[in-house]
């Protein structure tokens, strides 16, 4: 049995990998499922990069009403300095059957990977010592500033974060 799992957990890749054809408009055609010590890494990147991580998940409503907003926001900076993440929290059984319909549905263009580490006692503390857990949830980081909210978040809200983050030579040609 052991043996069969990361043969299954291959097949399932291909099969995400191959669900999307070349006119999708979804840009990777893939959510990598990781658990948190490799998603970690993400969390904590030192570049000239503004990162927006958002946990969310096709479950939570508010997470919903927002995911248009990260959209928008990463088609308006697309060429910037600025890297948006959208870390799922659904159910790994429901890749296939909720996840990727969503994205396709929604033509997500954002990064999306799928965490699946059910310690969430023990990681949810090392992404923000404050976070509860609620979700939507969102890590701004970058250019010497990081901060974290647990809110639902409209277009205008991060815009006006994130501005201030890109420097003038990456956003002088709006």
């Amino acid at each position: 049995m052991k043996m069969l799992v990361p043969f299954f957990f291959g097949v399932s890749l291909l099969l995400v990998t191959s669900f999307f054809s070349s006119e999708d408009t979804w840009e990777d055609n893939v959510v990598m499922v990781v658990n948190f010590e490799q998603l970690q890494p993400l969390l904590q990147k030192e570049n000239d990069t503004v990162y927006l991580i958002n946990f969310w998940a096709t479950w939570c409503a508010p997470c919903l009403n927002e995911i248009p907003y990260f959209e928008q926001l990463g088609e308006k900076y697309r060429d910037k300095k600025m890297k948006i993440v959208m870390v799922s929290l659904d159910f790994p059984d429901q890749l296939q059957t909720r996840l990727i319909p969503f994205i396709e549905k929604e033509k997500m263009k954002n990064e999306v990977i799928l965490l699946d580490d059910p310690r969430s006692n023990r990681w949810i503390p090392l992404v923000d010592e404050e976070w509860t857990g609620a979700i939507p949830a969102t890590l701004i980081y970058g250019n010497g500033f990081r901060k974290f909210y647990q809110k639902e978040f409209s277009f205008g809200e991060l815009e006006e974060i994130i501005l201030p983050l890109l420097t003038d030579s990456h956003y002088k040609n709006q």
